[in-house]
C-alpha cells in the first residue's frame, strides 16, 4: 500500500523537474513512511511513498521491466499475484523480486493496458511506456483505491490525492461551484468531477492511456445483475468457498495484519473466517465513545474477539477528539464527504498503528447482499404500489387497511413515495428528492446560489445508472446504483484516506470482485427474503457468527455526533456557520442557518444537514483559502467576484 503521483509532458521535448515530484510526494507522505522513490525521463515523472508490506527488501518503487522500457508506480495490493508471477516466469519473464508490483510490469508486457482484467485485488497504478511514449492509468474495479488526474494544456498530473495534484503550480486550483448542489444533493461527490473544475478521479473499473497529448478511457468491467438461478444449499455452499477464498488471499502478508471489529456481522464473519489462515496472532481493535443515550457496540466487539481469539483492543472517543479532529478530517478526505464515522474510523486506526501495518474489516458485505434497512423497505413499498392498483377499486375495507398501514410511524415516512416512480426517488442510499437539501433548496438557498444549481449535472451520474439497470429487479437497482456511487465515493474513500492517514493498509475481503460478481448473480429473493435482509449471507455465516451478533438489529456505527453538535460543539458549530466569512460565500440565507440552529439546540433536528453546511465551509477554508471564487450565477451563466475578508 502506497501512495503515487506524477506528471507526463505531452510535447516530448519538455523535461519534467524532479523538484515538482519529490514536492508532490510530500504532500502525501502519510501513505508511505517507509521509503521514496522517484523516476524522471524527459516528458515524465513517475513519484512512489511506499508503506511496505510485501517483498520488504527489494520492492522499492518506481520499478521497470529488464530494459527499463516500462515503469511503474503502484498503489495496492495483487492478491493473485503468485499464480501470475508463476506463468510469467513459464512465458520467459525474469523476476528481480519477489513483489506483486513486478508482476503488473511483466503482465502489461504481455497484454498491455488489458493486463488489468487479469488482476485480482485492490490498486491504482501508473505505467510509463518508454517504448510508444504513452502515460496508462489504472484503477480497480471496484474504487477501493483512489486514482485522481488533472489534464492541463501542457501535461497530465496525477495523484492518489487531490493534495498531489495541487502541488503543481500549473493545474487550476479554481472551484466548481455546480458540485456543491451535487454534494448536497448527495452528502457526498459521486462520479467522476470533483469541487476543483481542473481535477476528476479516474472511474473505478477504467484505465486511461495517454499518448501524444491525447487521452483516452477505456471501462474494462461492471457488474451484471442478470440472476443464475440457484438453490438455497448451491448457493450458501458456493458463497461460502468464494469468502474462504477471499479471506485467505486477503490474509497475505510480510506484517503483523488486525481486524477491525464493529459489533456488526460482516467483521465478524471476516474474523473468523480468518482463523487457521495464518501463522501469526491475530489482533481486533473497536472504539467507543463517552455519550449517554447510544447502543455501545463494544461488547459485541468483544463477543467476536473472545469468540475466535484475537488479541482484542479498545479506545473510547469524547465530543472534543471529535471536533479537534475535523479539520484534519477535511484535509485528508479532500473532498467534502458527510461521513461523521469517517472520524471514528481514524482513531481507532490511530490504535492499531502501534500493533499492525495491515487491518481487514467488513466494509462493503450491505452493498453486495442488502444489508441496509431501506433495500427491505423500498422493496415492499414497490410491491405495494402494485396493490394499490386493485385496492383504489375495491371495497372499503382494503383502503382502510392501507390507511391503517401508513399511520405506522415506520411507514408513514415513505408514504410521499407511493406517488412517485422508482427512478424518480431513488438517488443513492442517502438522498432522494425529499431529502432536506432536496426538498429545501428555495427556503435554504441564497437566490444567487439558486441560480448555479443545475439539478440535471448534479443527477448525471445517477440517471447512468438507472440506465445501465434498467432491465433489474428494483432490489438489483439499488445495489447497482449504490456499488457505482456510495460504495467507491463515499465508504471507500472513507476508508483509505482515514487509514492511511495513519499509514495503514485497509483490505475488503467482502468486496472482491468475484465475491461481487456471484452476489450481482443471485435472485433477488436470495438477498432479501420476506423481511429478512442478507439472506444467503446470514444463512452461511450461522455457525460461524456468535447468535447475538448474527441476529440482532442492524444500527451501523453510531457516533453521537447529533448530541454533542447540540451540547459540547454547540459553540464552536454557531461560530463557524454564522461567521462573517462564512456567510459572505453567498451560499445560504443567514436566517435559515439560524433557524437550522435553533431547532437543533431545541431538539437535536437537522444534525446529518448542519454536520454537511460545517464540512462544506471546512473545506474552503482547507483548500481555497481566505481569498477565493465567490459564484455569481445570472441567466444560468457563472461569473466570478473575488472576496477578501
Amino acid at each position: 500500500m502506497c501512495g503515487i503521483c506524477g506528471k507526463v509532458a505531452f510535447d516530448s521535448h519538455q523535461t519534467v523537474n524532479p523538484a515538482l515530484i519529490y514536492g508532490m510526494l510530500r504532500t502525501i507522505a502519510h501513505r508511505g513512511p517507509d521509503g521514496e522513490g522517484v523516476h524522471v525521463s524527459g516528458p515524465v515523472g513517475l513519484g512512489h511513498r511506499r508503506l511496505a508490506i510485501i517483498d520488504l527488501d527489494t520492492g522499492q518503487q518506481p520499478l521497470s521491466n529488464e530494459d527499463g522500457s516500462v515503469w511503474i508506480a503502484f498503489n495496492g495490493e495483487i492478491y493473485n499475484y503468485r499464480e501470475l508471477r508463476l506463468e510469467l516466469i513459464g512465458r520467459g519473464h525474469t523476476f528481480r523480486t519477489k513483489s506483486d508490483t513486478e508482476v503488473i510490469v511483466h503482465l502489461y508486457e504481455e497484454h498491455g493496458a488489458e493486463c488489468v482484467k487479469k488482476l485480482r485485488g485492490m490498486f491504482a497504478f501508473a505505467i510509463w511506456d518508454e517504448r510508444n511514449k504513452s502515460l496508462v492509468l489504472a484503477r480497480d474495479r471496484v474504487g477501493i483505491k483512489p486514482l485522481y488526474y488533472a489534464q492541463t494544456a501542457r501535461s497530465l498530473v496525477f495523484g492518489s490525492e487531490i493534495k498531489a495534484i495541487l502541488a503543481d503550480p500549473e493545474v487550476d486550483r479554481r472551484m466548481l461551484p455546480e458540485m456543491i448542489g451535487r454534494f448536497l444533493t448527495f452528502q457526498y461527490l459521486p462520479g467522476e468531477e470533483t469541487l476543483f473544475r481542473a481535477i476528476r478521479k479516474l472511474a473505478p473499473g477504467s484505465y486511461m492511456v495517454a499518448r501524444g497529448g491525447r487521452i483516452e478511457t477505456t471501462k474494462y468491467w461492471d457488474l451484471d445483475f442478470t440472476p443464475a438461478p440457484r438453490s438455497v444449499k448451491s448457493a450458501a455452499d458456493e458463497l461460502l468457498a468464494l469468502l474462504e477464498e477471499s479471506v485467505r488471499m486477503h490474509m497475505i502478508s510480510d506484517v503483523p495484519v488486525g481486524f477491525l471489529l464493529s459489533g456488526g456481522v460482516d467483521s465478524t464473519a471476516v474474523l473468523g473466517l480468518a482463523v487457521g489462515k495464518t501463522d501469526k496472532p491475530l489482533s481486533s481493535f473497536t472504539l467507543g465513545f463517552s455519550a449517554q443515550g447510544i447502543t455501545d457496540e463494544r461488547p459485541y466487539a468483544q463477543l467476536a474477539a473472545r469468540t475466535y481469539g484475537s488479541e482484542h483492543h479498545e479506545l473510547t472517543i469524547a465530543s472534543k477528539a471529535f471536533q479537534d479532529f475535523l479539520p484534519e478530517y477535511v484535509w485528508h478526505m479532500e473532498e467534502p464527504v458527510c461521513e461523521p464515522p469517517a472520524i471514528a474510523l481514524f482513531y481507532v486506526s490511530r490504535l492499531a498503528k502501534d500493533y499492525v501495518k495491515v487491518l481487514l474489516s467488513g466494509e462493503g458485505g450491505d452493498e453486495a447482499f442488502a444489508g441496509y434497512q431501506n433495500y427491505r423497505s423500498i422493496v415492499w413499498l414497490e410491491r405495494l404500489k402494485k396493490a394499490l392498483g386493485p385496492l383504489r377499486g375495491t371495497a372499503s375495507s382494503g383502503l382502510m387497511y392501507l390507511n391503517r398501514l401508513l399511520s405506522l410511524e415506520k411507514v408513514a415516512k415513505y408514504a410521499p413515495l407511493l406517488r412517485m416512480p422508482f427512478d424518480s426517488y431513488y438517488y443513492s442510499r442517502t438522498s432522494g428528492p425529499l431529502s432536506f437539501f432536496n426538498s429545501r433548496s428555495e427556503w435554504l438557498y441564497s437566490e444567487d446560489f439558486l441560480q448555479c444549481m443545475d439539478r440535471d449535472r448534479s443527477l448525471g451520474v445517477l440517471r447512468d445508472c438507472l440506465a445501465n439497470s434498467s432491465g433489474y429487479g428494483v432490489l438489483n437497482k439499488m445495489l447497482y446504483i449504490d456499488t457505482k456511487t456510495w460504495l467507491p465515493d463515499d465508504l471507500l474513500v472513507k476508508a483509505d484516506k482515514m487509514t492511511m492517514a495513519n499509514s495503514l493498509e485497509l483490505r475488503v475481503p467482502l468486496l472482491d470482485h468475484k465475491v461481487l460478481e456471484f452476489a450481482a448473480s443471485l435472485p433477488e429473493n436470495h438477498k432479501v427474503r420476506g423481511f429478512t435482509t442478507k439472506f444467503i449471507a446470514k444463512k452461511v455465516l450461522n455457525r460461524r457468527v456468535p447468535e447475538p451478533i448474527l441476529n440482532r438489529r442492524k444500527v451501523g456505527f453510531p457516533v453521537p455526533y447529533a448530541s454533542w453538535l447540540r451540547t459540547d460543539m454547540r459553540e464552536w458549530l454557531v461560530d463557524l456557520l454564522l461567521d462573517r466569512e462564512t456567510l459572505a460565500r453567498g451560499y445560504f440565507k443567514r436566517n435559515a442557518v439560524e433557524f437550522l440552529l435553533s431547532e437543533s439546540a431545541a431538539s437535536g433536528a437537522y444534525s446529518k444537514e448542519l454536520f454537511c453546511l460545517a464540512i462544506l465551509e471546512l473545506w474552503h477554508r482547507t483548500f481555497l483559502g481566505r481569498e477565493e471564487v465567490l459564484p455569481v450565477c445570472a441567466a444560468g451563466s457563472i461569473s466570478e467576484a473575488t472576496i477578501r475578508n
